[in-house]
């Protein structure tokens, strides 16, 4: 199974969403434009998801 983290290489804010395009294989710049497009739609809760997101999760350098 595998562990969600922010990503140290791929990060613009904090690395969240880079850290889950590495876990999917996904393009970042494509999970970004969905992040901002969800918070927007949402009302901003997507907004709060990840700033919780951003203080909760390890890097992928404290996993190793």
């Amino acid at each position: 199974m595998k562990k969600f983290y922010k990503s140290t290489r791929e990060r613009q804010l904090s690395g969240v969403l880079g850290g889950l395009s590495e876990i999917y294989n996904l393009e970042v710049s494509i999970l970004r434009i969905i992040t901002v497009i969800l918070t927007f739609v949402t009302s901003g809760f997507l907004l709060l998801v990840y700033i919780i997101a951003a203080i909760v999760l390890p890097t992928d350098k404290q996993l190793s």
